[in-house]
This record gives structure tokens, C-alpha cells and sequence, in this order.
């Protein structure tokens, strides 16, 4: 049986290092512990901290034997792990927001809790990120159930940047939105495949937003107002990740990275209440 696991301190949690990864979660216990093992298998970043915030409807998918077997691993690997729980839920934006005030390192990756991590890609996308300079760098996920599924069509979204990126002002109903169709289903394995990068090589391209793993400068991401606006946008609500990546694009530019070490889990959404998209409030407000 296992025994009661530690969930640490957030003042001793909360030090200066390279990079924190930031998990929400909430009643996938099983996803979490997928996600957690994708990183206790990352090497070539020393020390990151993991920061996991549940807000299950029972006890925390931390305590899990599977979930709480990784939190171990990455202790044991020298990972610093913070658990905590954000209840009452107020929303997916005051969530991130939550798990942003835990953290003092330079990079943040706020990483989705169905999304496993192949080895080496959060050392490709710190290195990304240093020499980019940007306020955000992307692995956009992979749902390998569509990887027969090919859309020629979509890939005409991809537009590699050719130097650091720069700041952009990317609204709905322009080109620019609708590179986001590269990252549906397969598209970006594809588009991938057909770069032929050797060994090691990666490629910075133009994106509109990035959904499930990106990793923030986290001074860049605070610069541009975080996710400071969920006191503006109703609980019940989707498309924080966007409305922050917006603002971040606007001050800081940002790029998505490829080849993605990113795999979507595929499993059923727990968030059913979508009443509102929080991008939409943000950008309706004039000083946006």
C-alpha cells in the first residue's frame, strides 16, 4: 500500500530556477499519471520543479498509487514536486493564474494533464526558447488516432520564421487566425515528416496560439497581463490559453515549435461548461 504522500510547501517550493512545470488537473487520475511519467523521463534540463493543482470532484488524482509512484520518480530524479488543490473552481483562467504564483523560475510549461512528453522535449523547447527570445514557444499535441488521416489542406498554414520571431497582433477572422488548423488532428506529424530534419535539428514557425503544452518566459508572460483577466471573464469558460497567448504574441512574439514531443491522450474533456470563450471578453475590452 502506499503511504500518505508529501504534498511540499509552496515557500520552500518557490525559489529561483530555470524552468517549473505547471500541471492542472482535475478527476484524471489516470491521464495525470501518464503526464507525470512523461516527465520524470525529460532529461537535459536539470532540476525542474512540477507544480500539479487538482481540482477533482473527490480526492486528488495525485493520490492515485500510479500518480503518486511518478511524483516519487521525479523526486527521486531531483524534480522538485508542489501538490496543491484550487477549490472552489473559479474558472480555468483563475486556475492558471493559481499555478503562475507558485513559480519564480525564468520558464514556465503550462502542460495539460492528458498530454505525455517524449524524452527530450522540454530540452528542445528551453532551447528554443533561449535562443528565440520570444515570450512563448509551442509544442503543439499529436492525436496519433488521426495519423492516417492526412489534410494536405491545412498545411499550407505552416510559415517557418526566418530569425527571431517578432511581436504580432493576431485577430479572429484573418490569415493569421487561421493557422491554428495545422494543429488539429495529425497535420503537424505530417508536416513534420515532410522536412526530413535530421537528428537534433527543430524549426521555429508563425502561430495564432498553441493549445496544451507551451512554455512561457514567465517575466514576458507576467509583462503581458498573465491570466490576470479571470476576474473578468464568467467561471464557466474556455480559451484562457488563447486569450493569454494573444497578448503575449502582441508585446513579445511567440513561435510554435517543430518536431513535437507533445501526444494528445485522446480522452473524454472534463470541461463540459463552455458558456463563454475568455479570448473573446479579453479582446472586447478597448484596452486590449
Amino acid at each position: 500500500m502506499n503511504r500518505p504522500l508529501d504534498a511540499g510547501t509552496p515557500a520552500q517550493f518557490r525559489v529561483d530556477r530555470q524552468v517549473d512545470v505547471l500541471v492542472p488537473t482535475r478527476n484524471r487520475p489516470t491521464e495525470l499519471a501518464v503526464t507525470l511519467a512523461g516527465l520524470a523521463a525529460q532529461e537535459g534540463v536539470p532540476g525542474f520543479g512540477v507544480v500539479v493543482s487538482d481540482q477533482s470532484d473527490g480526492e486528488p488524482g495525485y493520490a492515485h498509487p500510479a500518480a503518486a509512484t511518478m511524483v516519487r520518480a521525479l523526486r527521486h530524479r531531483g524534480h522538485p514536486v508542489l501538490l496543491t488543490r484550487r477549490l472552489p473552481r473559479r474558472g480555468l483562467a483563475e486556475h492558471r493564474n493559481f499555478l503562475l504564483t507558485h513559480s519564480a523560475a525564468r520558464y514556465v510549461l503550462f502542460l495539460d494533464d492528458d498530454v505525455w512528453l517524449e524524452p527530450g522535449t522540454l530540452r528542445r523547447m528551453v532551447t528554443a526558447i533561449d535562443e528565440l527570445g520570444c515570450g512563448f514557444v509551442g509544442n503543439a499535441v499529436h492525436g496519433l488516432s488521426y495519423l492516417h488521416d492526412v489534410r494536405p489542406e491545412t498545411h499550407r498554414h505552416y510559415q517557418e520564421w526566418v530569425g527571431r520571431p517578432t511581436p504580432e497582433r493576431i485577430r479572429p477572422s484573418t490569415p493569421e487566425w487561421d493557422r491554428a488548423q495545422i494543429h488539429s488532428a495529425a497535420n503537424l506529424l505530417h508536416v513534420t515528416a515532410s522536412l526530413r530534419l535530421t537528428a537534433g535539428e527543430w524549426r521555429a514557425y508563425r502561430v495564432s496560439w498553441v493549445g496544451g503544452c507551451v512554455l512561457y518566459d514567465r517575466a514576458k508572460l507576467v509583462d503581458s497581463g498573465g491570466f490576470d483577466f479571470w476576474q473578468r471573464v464568467p467561471t464557466r469558460h474556455q480559451g484562457e490559453d488563447v486569450a493569454a497567448q494573444l497578448a503575449v504574441l502582441a508585446r513579445h512574439g511567440g513561435a510554435g515549435v517543430l518536431p513535437s514531443g507533445a501526444y494528445h491522450l485522446e480522452s473524454p474533456t472534463t470541461v463540459t461548461e463552455r458558456d463563454v470563450e475568455a479570448w473573446e471578453v479579453v479582446l472586447a475590452d478597448p484596452d486590449a
